[in-house]
Formats: C-alpha cells, sequence, structure tokens
C-alpha cells in the first residue's frame, strides 16, 4: 500500500486504511459493546447508503446502523471485533476510514432517518385525515369513487405508520414492511370491489359535484404528499413503497373528478361504479409492485 504524509502528519492511503480496533473487553460488552465511526468520503447518495445497509445487514454483532449522508460518516453499533465489518465496508470501495471506537455508546440515528421520520409523521397526519373525511363525504354522496379512494387512504395511512417502524431498520427489514404493507393494499382493494358490487346491486345515486371537489382537495393533499418525499423515493424499500402509493392516489383522485362529470353529464351512477372498480385494481396493481419489490 502506498503512503504518504499529509499536511497533518498522519497519512493518506490510496487504497482502504484505518487504524486496527482493540479487543473488545468484558465490561465493555456489558455496557452496550462499541461505537465505531467511519468517514466514508465515496458515499454520497441514497442509493450508497442502501448498498452499505445491504452489504452490513445481518452481520455478527452488528446491533444497529447509523449514517449520515451530509457528512459522509457510518457509525456501527457492535459486539465482537470490528475487522469483519470493517471488511464488508472496504469491499464497496467508497473508501472507508475508521475515525474513532468508543464503548458503551448507544447508536444514533442518522440525519436521513430523522428526516425520512418527519416526513412519514406529516404524511400520515394527511393521509388520516383525508380519510374521515372522505369516507363521510363517500357515504353521503353516496360514490363508490370515494369510498374506494378514501379505504385507500386508510391503506396509506397504515403503510406511512408501518413505515415509520422501518426506518433506521435494516434493508430487510425495511423489505419485511413493505411488503406487509402491501398485502394491506390488497385486502383493502378487495373491500372497495366488495362495495362496487354492493351498490350495483342495491342502487346508489351519486352527487357528482360533491364527488368532483373532494376528490379535487384529496388530489392537492396528495401532491403535497408527492412533494414531501420526492427526495427520499429512491431510498430503502419503505419509501419506495410509500411513493408508489402516493402515486397511485393522486391518479385516483383524478379518475373520481373525472367520473363525477360524467355522472353529471349522463344523469346514471355507471361513472361512479367504474371508477370505483378502476381504484380498486389501481390498489391492486400498486399492492403486487410492492410484493415484488427487492432490497
Amino acid at each position: 500500500m502506498n503512503t504518504s504524509a499529509d499536511s497533518s502528519g498522519g497519512c493518506a492511503c490510496s487504497g482502504h486504511c484505518a487504524a486496527a480496533p482493540s479487543p473488545l473487553l468484558p465490561d465493555e460488552a456489558a455496557a452496550g459493546g462499541r461505537r465505531s465511526t467511519f468517514r466514508v468520503p465515496g458515499m454520497d447518495c441514497p442509493s450508497e447508503e442502501r448498498l452499505i445497509r445491504m452489504a452490513l445487514d445481518g452481520a455478527d454483532g452488528l446491533h444497529g446502523i447509523g449514517i449520515d449522508l451530509a457528512a459522509r460518516t457510518v457509525t456501527l453499533h457492535h459486539v465482537g471485533p470490528l475487522a469483519p465489518l470493517q471488511t464488508k465496508l472496504a469491499a464497496l470501495g467508497f473508501g472507508a476510514e475508521l475515525l474513532v471506537t468508543e464503548s458503551g455508546a448507544a447508536p444514533p440515528d442518522s440525519a436521513t432517518d430523522r428526516d425520512e421520520a418527519g416526513v412519514l409523521r406529516t404524511l400520515l397526519a394527511i393521509n388520516a385525515a383525508m380519510f374521515v373525511f372522505e369516507l363521510a363525504s363517500g357515504l353521503w354522496a353516496q360514490s363508490t369513487g370515494l369510498i374506494a379512494d378514501a379505504l385507500d387512504m386508510l391503506a396509506d395511512t397504515s403503510v406511512y405508520g408501518l413505515g415509520l417502524y422501518a426506518v433506521g431498520r435494516s434493508a430487510a427489514g425495511k423489505l419485511r414492511v413493505a411488503h406487509l404493507s402491501g398485502w394491506l393494499q390488497l385486502l383493502l382493494a378487495g373491500g372497495a370491489l366488495a362495495e362496487v358490487v354492493r351498490r350495483a346491486v342495491s342502487g346508489s345515486e351519486p352527487e357528482p359535484l360533491w364527488m368532483s371537489g373532494v376528490a379535487l382537495l384529496a388530489l392537492a393533499a396528495n401532491l403535497a404528499c408527492l412533494l414531501l418525499m420526492a427526495r427520499h423515493r429512491d431510498g430503502g424499500a419503505h419509501m419506495k413503497a410509500s411513493w408508489i402509493f402516493s402515486t397511485n392516489d393522486a391518479l385516483a383522485n383524478v379518475g373520481v373528478i373525472i367520473a363525477g362529470g360524467l355522472v353529471a353529464a349522463t344523469g346514471t351512477r355507471w361513472p361512479d361504479l367504474a371508477i370505483g372498480t378502476a381504484i380498486a385494481l389501481l390498489v391492486a396493481s400498486g399492492a403486487l409492485r410492492i410484493l415484488k419489490l427487492r432490497a
């Protein structure tokens, strides 16, 4: 390995170099292990963060990972030797350099994790409020389109709650949460289709102006959600799932607006039943996309 002295008297390495970790003492293990922080100059985007999490996922003795993209640091909370973890980081080719190893320290949340959690809390609040409003509006307006859209909002509320649970977990953990949200979407899509069948048999008189007005408000809410999560759309599987769901929601809202206009123009309920069916199928399609996600 070629080395050269830098201005601070240290060394600059052309390969991957780091100070050798000291052995873990028994009392340090009892105190919670070690916290080892690496500078990773080659990590500058969420996709590289994801590669690091995938490379370290399931490693022996690793209890937590904290990643700060802005500072380009990776902090590992571990019990046992650091060398195997250090080897995994070096193999990625991002230039990982050990900065410090401390004993008995809890793993920090990364700046990205904190940012994701804040976005997901906001999305959860928006979707929960819209679910209540759309469901009440759909029942009053006798609109299967609004009811189906409200059930979609309920699914999204649950998805964002599950996403909050996944923040900071391993890539495999995030994928499990995303798949759980996909199964939930399939269940609610089935419920929406059942409501369409019930109203097709028993009859309904949807209110077109109310349909379009509520759907327009829901569209504004979903566009706000998409703007909030735009910078996280290529993050972990849980954030990819959230992006897919919100995109589908916006499309469903546009469909309800159009259906409201068709109900007014034709004087029949069939456009409303058609959009209710279409939304249920759209939700099911999004769920299948989620279930196909891999870490």
